[in-house]
């Protein structure tokens, strides 16, 4: 998608240039979103999901007797984008159980992984993702990958702020973990009581820990749950990659620019 589309031109004056292009040089940091800006992630996700709740569901159906039971029926892809997409992991699975009717016990976080809990579950299908990553690995968007190399020439300095607790085995298996100074991801938001996207507080810790006001820094976002964190933590710009969500929505959110590739604001 051209930047002189319709719809695509920021609301507001930023730091851009007359083609179009980010001037990069007005800017001290970058905090980039991993799943859907960084690398395809989401598949793996999708994946990771179908295998553990059609693991648990079996089981059930199994354990009941009732292989008729509708609420023990396969899980499909609509029940993760209407259910578990872009919600934190544990809230992920306590939804879609409630879809299904199945109560379980919340738990805990250190329930060891399992089908006794909604927690349990959560880390099994963690399990799952970081065996579908080993399996099947991943690639990152050449796009972002030539934005990494152009900023790298800068004096930029540039993170990672995600809600994955797998951040570090994802940037590792695609080959990035060495791009970032810092990364903030929902592990440290959890040690550090950070409220998770749209809440703009994982945005705004990152920025501090590479030391540049928000102000000064750029947030790039596919989600629409992020792209409202950046604009509610006031950042100097809030960059939308449209991997399907679509660019009116992300604009909507609070985005100033939308893009269809990063590689469209690489001078």
């Amino acid at each position: 998608m051209g930047p002189d589309q319709p719809g695509c031109l920021p609301k507001e004056p930023h730091a851009f240039s007359s083609m179009g292009f980010v001037e990069w040089t007005s800017y001290q940091a970058v905090l980039f979103d991993l799943d859907g800006v960084l690398t395809p992630t989401a598949q793996v996700h999708m994946r990771a999901w179908s295998e553990m709740f059609n693991a648990f569901l079996t089981a059930r159906r199994t354990a009941s007797g009732d292989q008729t039971d509708e609420n023990t029926s396969q899980y499909t892809d609509a029940d993760y984008f209407a259910y578990v997409d872009g919600r934190p992991r544990y809230d992920g699975v306590a939804a879609f159980l409630a879809s299904r009717g199945i109560t379980l016990p919340l738990g805990e976080p250190a329930d060891p992984p399992g089908m006794g809990t909604v927690c349990a579950l959560g880390n099994l299908k963690n399990d799952a993702f970081n065996a579908v990553l080993a399996r099947d690995g991943v690639t990152p968007y050449p796009g972002s990958v030539a934005l990494l190399d152009f900023l790298a020439g800068l004096p930029i300095r540039l993170g990672v702020v995600t809600s994955s607790a797998n951040a570090r085995s994802v940037l590792t298996a695609a080959g990035l973990l060495d791009r970032f100074e810092i990364m903030v991801d929902g592990l440290l938001a959890r040690s550090e009581g950070l409220a998770g996207k749209p809440a703009p507080d994982t945005y705004l810790h990152g920025a501090r820990l590479l030391g540049a006001p928000a102000g000064a820094t750029v947030v790039v976002e596919d989600a629409i749950s992020g792209v409202a964190a950046g604009r509610a933590g006031d950042f100097g710009l809030v960059l939308g990659v449209d991997r399907g969500t679509g660019a009116g929505a992300l604009l909507a959110a609070g985005a100033d620019l939308v893009v269809a590739d990063l590689s469209e604001v690489v001078p």
